[in-house]
């Protein structure tokens, strides 16, 4: 388990930030960012000093097999 709080101000974790190729020009980002102690973490982008929600890496894999079998797609 990630040792960094739910809620950090992202601006002050030490990691790449990286978003999807399919982001737009217009701010409408989430980005992640992979944690040393093996956990995920994500922000949004118009907000890139705001808090930070952190993650397991099993937390993701979960859900990553929710979006891939369209469980979300209602959503949008």
């Amino acid at each position: 388990m990630p040792s960094i709080p739910n809620g950090v101000r992202a601006s002050s974790l030490d990691v790449r930030w990286l978003k999807s190729r399919h982001s737009n020009a217009e701010g409408n980002c989430v980005e992640v960012a992979a944690l040393a102690e093996g956990g995920v973490a994500m922000r949004n982008s118009r907000d890139p000093h705001g808090p930070a929600l952190i993650y397991t890496p099993a937390e993701v894999a979960a859900f990553l097999a929710g979006v891939r079998d369209g469980e979300f797609d209602h959503l949008l």
